[in-house]
């Protein structure tokens, strides 16, 4: 495995960096964070990293997303919502390498799930994965695919400003 394989991978897919859970629009963060680092200190599990120009960002590579709230109250600007008015807008999503797809036993992903919203059908090769509702978009098992299958994508489309 290597993690920085993995950064990069979740670079390209996105064309802004993940930021944290529950944040105003992307153009409106960028111009309103003072970037005082007060939510990568808060930050219990050190997924918060400092990314291009100073701004926060999400590094799995680091560790997952609790969705704990601690980088919200720590945040001295107006730059978080409700989680009711803006639930995350990520889920993971297996890529064409996903060692199952191609008929090799691996189940790397569903032990890095707490949530195990990560089960995998029965089939005549491999057992197949599938992704259940229950998923929290935390980012936990993209660190654990052995071929950097995994990545999240917004679950609407437009859904990231």
């Amino acid at each position: 495995m290597n993690p920085s394989r993995i950064w990069r991978r979740l670079a390209r897919t996105h064309s802004s960096p993940i930021r944290m859970p529950h944040l105003v629009a992307e153009s409106r963060f960028i111009e309103q964070c003072s970037r005082c680092d007060a939510c990568l200190k808060a930050c219990e599990t050190g997924v918060i990293t400092k990314g291009d120009g100073g701004f926060p960002e999400l590094n799995f590579e680091r560790a997952e997303c609790t969705f704990c709230g601690d980088c919200a109250r720590a945040c001295p600007e107006p730059l978080f919502l409700n989680p009711a008015d803006a639930p995350w807008p990520y889920r993971a999503a297996f890529g064409s390498t996903c060692l199952p797809l191609s008929g090799v036993e691996c189940r790397s992903c569903a032990d890095a799930c707490d949530e195990m919203a990560i089960r995998f059908r029965p089939t005549t090769g491999a057992a197949i994965p599938t992704l259940t509702e229950e998923c929290t978009g935390c980012g936990a098992c993209l660190p654990r695919c052995p071929n950097q299958a995994l990545s999240l994508t917004p679950t609407r489309q437009g859904e990231i400003a």
